[in-house]
């Protein structure tokens, strides 16, 4: 943050609080930020011009929100896998894996863990399976997968 009246000296801080009302005229948020100062310099009223570093963002692994089991003990996915049978027979057969999630962007959901990127997922009928059920993949239909959907009768 830099100072008016301290000849553009930089200081560092933390955020401390965040006001939990935006202004809706401005789009603004009051922010406390907490900072040292050793030598006195700074003094209640003074303005200032702060630049907050937000983290940057993380590879997720987006899932369209109908792969999700949503319940009450946790949320799941159902991922494909070969499996053997009782006899030993290999088959393509489901597991349910509990996932956590992320935040939702319109027809997709935030799988931020329990998932691996490039894993086979349930996206359609997932509320027929169960776990080592034998399934046949049909990629004929998909379910919306859009980050921006439009409802139709807008």
């Amino acid at each position: 943050m830099s100072v008016s009246g301290l000849d553009g000296r930089e200081m560092t801080g933390g955020i401390s609080a965040l006001d939990s009302v935006v202004d809706e005229a401005t789009r603004n948020v009051r922010v406390q930020a907490t900072l040292a100062n050793p030598d006195g310099r700074l003094r209640p009223g003074m303005f200032v011009q702060a630049h907050a570093l937000l983290p940057g963002e993380s590879a997720v692994v987006a899932l369209p929100a109908s792969a999700v089991s949503y319940a009450p003990y946790g949320d799941s996915v159902y991922v494909v896998d070969e499996m053997k049978g009782p006899d030993g027979t290999p088959y393509r057969g489901v597991r349910q894996q509990f996932v956590k999630l992320g935040p939702a962007r319109g027809d997709q959901v935030a799988v931020l863990s329990g998932v691996e990127a490039g894993a086979e997922v349930v996206t359609s009928g997932a509320f027929k399976l169960r776990n080592g059920a034998a399934v046949q993949v049909n990629n004929a239909v998909q379910p919306a997968n859009q980050k921006a959907p439009r409802p139709e009768d807008n």
